[in-house]
């Protein structure tokens, strides 16, 4: 099985790896590498988005640390306790994640933020082994519909296997319930796709789910 968190200089994808060394070269002193997960490893919540944003998590080295959609899905994170501290938009700002973790499935930014079939592929693996080493694990949030697939693909499933909706909820063999949300980016809630009630109800089901025996 592949590590839980690909090595800072991963090759694995030429595309991405090529836009990560010409990021590097543009802004040197940004992380502009594999973006690892924030959390602890008892945690039994685990939220998977798509990929580090160009100036949010690949600047900084957290994920959704840095951009609009981590001010939204911090901000929830904090209202229903899966976070201590106060979140600047900074990894030193001192943040510790409360029975929770987040990753990425791509962990490398691409280029427009659209990653490949064959790079989602490429990443599975780290995907796969993230969710096999919490021992604790009981519920995954998608945050999106990319992400939603690549939980299911990372755990052997087809991804028709189980329909991506936002506000769904699907119970897999593993024991892990999965829940689905539209993705806390600036578009989808400038749009109003996603309001902030919406992503709410989301969280307000799954600290409903922990609760549960």
């Amino acid at each position: 099985m592949s590590p839980a968190e690909p090595p800072h200089d991963c090759r694995l994808c030429e595309r991405l790896t090529a836009f990560r060394l010409q990021n590097t070269q543009n802004n040197p002193d940004w992380f502009n590498a594999p973006v690892p997960s924030f959390g602890a490893e008892t945690a039994r919540f685990l939220i998977v988005g798509l990929a580090p944003g160009m100036q949010g998590a690949n600047k900084t080295g957290r994920p959704f640390t840095g951009d609009y959609a981590g001010d939204l899905l911090y901000a929830t994170l904090e209202k229903y306790g899966f976070s201590q501290g106060t979140y600047g938009a900074d990894p030193t700002d001192g943040l510790s994640l409360a029975d929770c973790m987040i990753t990425n499935a791509v962990r490398c930014v691409p280029p427009q933020n659209k990653p490949t079939t064959q790079e989602m592929r490429n990443c599975s693996g780290f995907l796969a082994a993230r969710i096999a080493q919490l021992s604790d694990l009981k519920v995954i949030l998608a945050l999106g519909r990319i992400a939603h697939e690549s939980t299911l693909s990372a755990l052997g499933y087809r991804k028709s296997a189980f329909a991506f909706g936002h506000g769904a909820e699907h119970q897999l063999d593993q024991g892990y319930r999965l829940f689905d949300s539209y993705h806390c980016s600036r578009y989808n809630t400038n749009t109003r796709r996603l309001t902030p009630d919406m992503f709410e109800s989301v969280f307000a089901a799954i600290t409903k789910h922990l609760a549960s025996p």
